[in-house]
């Protein structure tokens, strides 16, 4: 379903199938203790395990990783992903990530989201992308409702971070739903 990677662009980002030349970037991504924060992530990896990562995403048809390039200069400012495809129900996950306050704040995240979406059911005939995402993290769920995330439930005590628990939040958008937006 994703054998074919696009290039999608927008006003303020492109959206490019991750390759080497976006593992500078994506090293520095999953190392930023921001990003480490608000994905629940345990460690760092090395910029090797990075390059063997983007180098080998484009062999996937299961899986969707695209580069969050700034429109105005190109460069990377974080990645927007669909994985964990169900060809039997018609879903997948996506998940994002943007790199701390040059990305922050600037409409990238909601455009990179939008036009994933408008990717995925306009040219696909998945029904349902969902997501996790952590309740301390407001900006991201207030972006998720913006584009048409819907809350489903809730996975308590889903995150141990620094002593104290957190909550998951479960949010789906529906390919009848994003049709009528």
């Amino acid at each position: 379903m994703f054998a074919s990677k696009p290039t999608l662009p927008g006003e303020r980002v492109t959206l490019r199938p991750v390759g080497p030349e976006h593992v500078e970037g994506l090293w520095e991504l999953v190392n930023d203790p921001e990003t480490i924060r608000l994905t629940g992530s345990h460690g760092k990896i090395d910029y090797e395990a990075a390059r063997i990562w983007y180098g080998s995403r484009g062999d996937h048809d299961d899986r969707l990783d695209l580069a969050i390039c700034a429109a105005d200069h190109d460069a990377y400012v974080g990645e927007v992903v669909l994985n964990e495809l169900d060809t039997y129900n018609l879903s997948c996950n996506l998940r994002i990530a943007l790199l701390g306050p040059r990305a922050f704040g600037r409409g990238y995240g909601t455009e990179a989201i939008r036009l994933v979406l408008d990717h995925v059911f306009t040219t696909t005939e998945l029904h349902r992308v969902g997501l996790e995402v952590f309740d301390f993290n407001d900006r991201a769920v207030h972006v998720y409702r913006k584009v048409g995330f819907v809350e489903e439930g809730v996975r308590r005590d889903a995150l141990r971070q620094d002593g104290r628990w957190h909550d998951s939040i479960i949010m789906s958008v529906l390919a009848p739903d994003w049709a009528v937006r």
